[in-house]
């Protein structure tokens, strides 16, 4: 095989920066927060938290997309589904993350969420229904405790016929979990034949179906929106709050106008 001249290498270099620069990168996570050892972010609807065999399709994750975003290490402290979008705290060192794994553990983490659902929901609710683990550790099929506060913030009906009803019903709601089980706030609402609109499984497939067919939208109307805590270093008391992103942003447009 030849070997490259000068002028060779030179344009091997060139076509190489070429073909990288057409490489389509994502844009920057929008980080709400960051400090010498905590990192918040509005963690897009669709984006996996981090590698997973039950999503095995998944190529993007927001921890290596933050790890190369802040170029160091990153330690994710909770959990949020891939499906939902909004607030997700990372802690910066090994020791921040032991002393809020164990914060969010002992419920000293209050957590906010909205959604919007089918139906028209009740003002308040405490929804106080257990849940069988369903994931693949040795507790799997055993019922667990799981709690959650439900505020009716909007409710709406419009012209678009369902079934046999000339119009359909929404309602925008406010999720306070108290426990931290899997897909909690979706399959309580599925219980209370509520459910969150582009959930899939947990949802209502031909209300999803509809929502495509008449919105041109399949994102999961479950949005995080605030994390309230007391600093476990500082003492200070830290509330984060994720903007609506998008998809979402364009449904309560379409539903209900603006937010009340």
């Amino acid at each position: 095989m030849p070997l490259l001249g000068s002028n060779g290498i030179r344009n091997f270099y060139a076509i190489c920066r070429r073909m990288n620069q057409s490489v389509e990168t994502p844009e920057p996570l929008s980080v709400l927060y960051q400090s010498a050892n905590l990192v918040a972010i509005n963690k897009p609807h669709g984006l996996l938290v981090h590698r997973s065999p039950i999503a095995s399709d998944a190529s993007e994750f927001a921890v290596q997309r933050l790890r190369d975003q802040l170029g160091q290490r990153v330690w994710p402290v909770h959990r949020l589904d891939r499906k939902t979008g909004g607030v997700l705290l990372f802690a910066l060192t090994e020791e921040m993350n032991s002393a809020m794994q164990v914060l969010f553990a002992k419920g000293g983490v209050q957590k906010t969420y909205i959604a919007i659902v089918r139906g028209y929901t009740p003002d308040e609710l405490t929804i106080d229904y257990p849940l069988r683990r369903d994931d693949r550790n040795d507790g799997a099929g055993v019922f667990q405790e799981a709690i959650t506060q439900l505020k009716t913030l909007q409710r709406t009906e419009i012209p678009l016929s369902f079934g046999k009803h000339a119009t359909s019903r929404y309602s925008l709601v406010e999720l306070t979990p108290t426990t931290g089980r899997m897909h909690q706030l979706r399959k309580h609402m599925a219980h209370i034949f509520h459910p969150i609109i582009g959930d899939r499984p947990h949802g209502c497939n031909k209300q999803n179906r509809l929502f495509n067919e008449q919105f041109g939208m399949n994102t999961m109307l479950l949005h995080a929106q605030r994390l309230a805590f007391v600093h476990p270093v500082t003492a200070e008391r830290i509330v984060l709050t994720a903007p609506l992103q998008t998809e979402f942003e364009r449904m309560v447009g379409a539903l209900f106008g603006t937010i009340a």
